[in-house]
């Protein structure tokens, strides 16, 4: 196998070595380059020798001595090198099945790449992986692994993911811990099937790896309106909420006498749908599972505190601004905004919680908050100076909703300048104030 270059950045060590635009790139000391974990591994030495072939077929061998990790400078068709692997499972809770029609492609597509799990955080299932990915996963020791375990019950798994190997393919969670692999564990909590009992089972074994899994993140389902002869599945209510907080909370307090570390956590929307108080900073360590939506608001209402009691800013003259959120969060956003208002008197402010029509379901939070409801909920009121949004209503590009409607027409619909807002306590102030 072998991989097109299509472009080599000037300067670089290929550059001076002749290595051309359209060449393949064969094999680094002697390893095959399938993609791009296998590119940046093998090109971390100082001495390659590497085997190219050209447009006349023909392969031929050159060798570069540079300093250790630096880049060679060649650019490919894709970024991975390679196709991205999609999902062969169909889980029940899966979110991309309850998308409706019409949305732009790419929403629909179901990674599970082992690739992007070490490269982006992205989370695998591991039943969609090959014995070269697991054995070039041991011998690069790439850590860590971000791995969506949901249950460790074999026939429960194969339920859930409605895969005949989603039972087997757990036995490679065991041989990456006794490689020394870290592993980080994602598990999509549903209401009377893998939570209680089950749940506690899972917390088991998967806490029996510590050191090598590091992290647990529990979150519960969340379901749209498009459920449609999918799987009958129920949303937590508070009731439920609470029953499975005390047991996440009981495990971790348990991890943190047995090894000194909690391990185990609950996802913000826990603590939000059992209208629980968040614990302080402290609760959540590293905070390793961000990405999971665990310790994101209290991380956040904490730096916000911090960057408030030390602002040395100025509010000159009257401003009024409306921020605009998932109605989740709207109570922890509108207090933080309380206090600005107690130390700025001459901030007028307001928080909407955006109700998710589009979604519908239990779906309230930001992320998943559309164009066309923002636009529709906040027309005709009083927004002031300025509109802020989060970031994470944004694709990665910061220019598109998840229904396609750009942040441009939203500014032209609301006649208001919106103002993106990373989920960071010291930026959403300086917004709120109107500073750079």
């Amino acid at each position: 196998m072998s991989v097109k270059i299509m472009s080599v950045a000037k300067n670089t060590q290929a550059f001076k070595k002749g290595i051309e635009v359209g060449e393949e790139l064969i094999s680094i000391n002697g390893n095959e380059i399938i993609d791009v974990l296998d590119y940046r591994f093998y090109q971390s030495s100082s001495v390659l020798n590497i085997v190219v072939r050209g447009k006349d077929n023909i392969e031929r061998t050159v060798v570069i001595n540079k300093k250790e990790y630096e880049d060679l400078g060649l650019d490919f068709e894709t970024y991975l090198m390679d196709k991205q692997h999609s999902c062969k499972n169909k889980c029940i809770f899966c979110f991309i099945d309850q998308l409706p029609k019409g949305m732009r492609k790419s929403l629909y597509f179901k990674d599970d790449d082992s690739r992007l799990s070490f490269l982006f955080g992205n989370y695998i299932t591991l039943t969609n992986i090959t014995e070269h990915e697991i054995n070039r996963i041991i011998k690069m020791h790439i850590s860590p692994i971000n791995i969506s375990v949901h249950t460790t019950n074999p026939e429960l798994r194969v339920k859930m993911m409605k895969n005949r190997f989603a039972g087997e393919s757990l036995k490679y969670i065991y041989r990456f811990a006794q490689a020394g692999i870290k592993i980080n564990c994602q598990i999509v909590s549903c209401p009377g099937i893998n939570d209680g009992e089950e749940l506690i089972r899972t917390l088991k074994d998967l806490t029996s790896l510590y050191p090598s899994v590091e992290c647990i993140a529990v979150v519960p389902v969340g379901l749209t309106r498009y459920r449609e002869k999918l799987y009958p599945l129920t949303e937590y209510n508070q009731q439920t909420a609470e029953q499975t907080l005390d047991l996440i909370e009981k495990f971790g307090d348990m991890c943190v006498e047995k090894y000194g570390n909690r391990i185990v956590y609950a996802s913000d929307e826990f603590y939000l749908k059992a209208k629980r108080d968040f614990h302080s900073v402290e609760y959540y360590g590293d905070f390793n599972q961000l990405d999971n939506g665990v310790g994101i608001v209290p991380l956040l209402e904490d730096e916000f505190e911090f960057a408030l009691t030390d602002s040395t800013l100025e509010l000159d003259k009257p401003r009024k601004v409306t921020i605009a959120c998932g109605t989740s969060v709207e109570g922890n956003i509108r207090n933080l905004l309380e206090k600005v208002k107690i130390k700025f008197p001459k901030l007028i402010g307001q928080v909407i919680g955006i109700k998710n029509n589009f979604f519908g379901g239990g779906i309230n939070v930001s992320g998943l908050i559309t164009g066309c409801d923002l636009i529709e909920q906040l027309k005709d009121k009083d927004l002031g100076d300025e509109l802020l949004i989060p970031s994470v209503m944004l694709r990665r590009e910061g220019d598109l909703f998840l229904d396609d409607i750009s942040v441009d027409e939203v500014k032209e619909r609301l006649n208001i300048n919106v103002v993106t807002v990373d989920n960071n306590g010291d930026t959403l102030l300086r917004k709120i104030l109107g500073s750079d």
